[in-house]
């Protein structure tokens, strides 16, 4: 029985078709995507005109380019997040991306001559069955019309890209995977292990651990900060020139959410901040503390801290799947068994948690930082959701394999919740079972109601970057208070060093906006497991129907397989309902493991 995932690291040969050499193998895909982008940019001024035969010839080349380019794309990015210290991995990315961009750049007539055409015109062309693999997708691309420049404009954009957003984005990556943790017994720790050890039982290991991440993430404070203040004014930037409304309206238009939508996703969540506020109250009484502080918050509970070996994790999550559907557990072992999975953390590796989708004629990989808790189970779980999905809606081809962020979350949230129902099923100990439902209702608290209270900080930092100009270290540090206090409230005492760490999160710098599809999938995610719970297994082939789905449809459209009304503007309460419960459940957990009196 393995406990440790040391072992546990993928084959990315599969991207290259085996190939040794990779660096030459990364070169051929480039070379073989060029060739497909100098033909197609014969298209140039006929797309006004173009027939629906030479549309679908046109679009099934752009596929094959994007197959191509995605290829080299997820092999450099993939093998650089593992190691972010070594050069040679960095300039194989930087190539990739300068490459990328020369081809996107030589191509960017196509979607404006495509934006361009009246609705009537494009609306006989996608009515042609032909284009069902990539109909939604060219439908989709119209919606930015109004967010169009000039052709030479949309080139200086997109070659100034390589060496603007992704070059800063790049070097925060490799300035956060080389963020040092100093641990109480004297050895130097990643941050990742660092901030598993919030997690203690024991209140002096918590305090310990999280003054040192707060020391370690000191040294390159600065330049974190500078890298974020540049691309704040970036941003800003763009949005003007294009006339986006709001430093949000573009994350939102790529989600296929509406502005008001999504600000009705966030009112609801702020409106309920008295369930994390009552939560962590009750978490101060089951310490034994009159008020717990932000490095206490995801503290066990149990009387001890449980160590999961990495087969052991494996076996819970398959066994999970297995019981919701033979078909996804046996697609998940795949995983493990053809080493899609690198789990073990290490020096240079970047931080978290991800899954990359790659493209269709590949498979999925998962990224991990597994450090052996329980809560790092229901990660496995989670980013295994990600992986299913992108495995099940391979057919849908490259340019529906993906959904908005919005709707992908929603099998990974999914994931974790069956995982979590059959490891609860297991316990018997009144003790056990609420270690286990604490862990949950803090991950929901954790994926609802802190990612928004971080959507909050993002709406204060780029309005204020817009209208006052460079933030100051401190100034990010009260902002990062401020939008964290209205979600903790009294119950939590937020300390000096907390203030720093907004400087280690990801999404702020690569994906802005992102946070709040967290909140959207978990709460989409709960009324879909709600419909299960409902429905038993009948619920299953529309359930693997939407992932099987990618985004061939828009998320109204795949939320209705499920039964789930998303235009609802009442569709959210639902879930927090059920978050509410989940509450409820762990406060009489508490009670009849007799560790509160009424």
């Amino acid at each position: 029985m393995t406990t440790t995932a040391d072992d546990v690291t993928w084959d990315l040969s599969h991207l290259l078709d085996g190939r040794e050499d990779a660096e030459a193998a990364v070169g051929d895909l480039l070379d073989q995507a060029s060739a497909v982008a100098d033909e197609l940019a014969g298209l140039r001024g006929t797309i006004g005109a173009i027939h629906v035969d030479s549309l679908v010839t046109a679009m099934g080349r752009f596929a094959e380019l994007e197959e191509l380019v995605g290829r080299a794309g997820a092999y450099a990015s993939l093998r650089f997040a593992t190691d972010t210290t070594d050069a040679s991995r960095g300039a194989l990315l930087q190539k990739v991306q300068e490459r990328a961009t020369a081809l996107n750049t030589k191509l960017i007539f196509f979607d404006l001559e495509w934006a361009a055409l009246d609705d009537g015109r494009a609306d006989a062309l996608l009515a042609d069955e032909r284009l069902d693999f990539c109909r939604h997708h060219l439908a989709s691309a119209r919606r930015y019309r109004d967010y169009l420049l000039s052709e030479p404009e949309e080139k200086i954009l997109s070659e100034k890209s390589v060496t603007g957003r992704s070059a800063w984005s790049r070097l925060y990556a490799e300035q956060q995977s080389t963020i040092v943790v100093k641990l109480d017994d004297g050895r130097d720790a990643t941050l990742e292990e660092g901030l598993s050890r919030l997690s203690s039982p024991d209140r002096s290991v918590r305090a310990a651990a999280a003054a040192a991440v707060t020391e370690g993430l000191q040294p390159g404070l600065r330049t974190r900060t500078f890298i974020f203040n540049t691309l704040l004014a970036d941003k800003a930037t763009d949005d003007r020139l294009r006339g986006y409304e709001t430093w949000i309206s573009s994350r939102n238009l790529s989600n296929e959410a509406g502005d008001e939508s999504v600000a009705a996703l966030v009112e609801s969540v702020r409106k309920r901040n008295d369930i994390p506020q009552r939560w962590y109250a009750l978490k101060a009484r089951l310490l034994g503390l009159d008020r717990i502080a932000d490095y206490d918050r995801m503290a066990s509970v149990a009387d001890s801290e449980e160590e999961i070996g990495w087969d052991q994790a494996r076996d819970i999550v398959l066994d999970a799947y297995a019981s919701f559907s033979p078909e996804m557990a046996t697609s998940a072992r795949r995983f493990f068994d053809e080493r899609w999975i690198d789990a073990p953390p290490r020096p240079g590796k970047r931080g978290g948690a991800f899954c990359s989708y790659t493209v269709p004629s590949v498979h999925p990989y998962v990224f991990l930082n597994w450090t052996g808790r329980r809560r790092d189970v229901m990660t496995l779980a989670h980013e295994l959701g990600h992986g299913l999905h992108a495995y099940l809606a391979r057919s849908q081809g490259v340019f529906h394999q993906t959904t908005p962020l919005t709707v992908a979350e929603t099998a990974s949230v999914f994931g974790e919740t069956v995982t979590f129902g059959r490891v609860l099923e297991s316990v018997s100990s009144p003790a056990d079972r609420l270690a286990l439902l604490a862990t949950n209702i803090e991950d929901a608290i954790a994926t609802i109601f802190r990612q928004t209270a971080m959507n909050r900080f993002e709406e204060l930092v780029h309005t204020e970057r817009r209208s006052a100009g460079e933030l100051s270290i401190d100034r990010f540090g009260e902002l990062w208070a401020e939008s964290q206090a209205e979600m903790l409230g009294d119950a939590v005492e937020i300390t000096e060093g907390y203030r720093t760490w907004w400087s280690y999160i990801p999404h702020f710098i690569s994906t802005p906006g992102y946070v709040y599809a967290y909140a959207y999938g978990q709460l989409l995610a709960l009324s879909v497991y709600r419909q299960y719970e409902e429905q038993g297994s009948d619920f299953v082939p529309r359930y693997l129907h939407m992932l099987a789905s990618g985004g061939s449809m828009a998320p109204e459209e795949l939320g209705r397989i499920v039964g789930c009304d998303l235009a609802d503007p009442h569709f959210w309460d639902g879930g927090l309902d059920l978050v509410e419960k989940q509450l409820e459940a762990a406060e009489s957990a508490a009670f009849e493991a007799g560790r509160l009196s009424r």
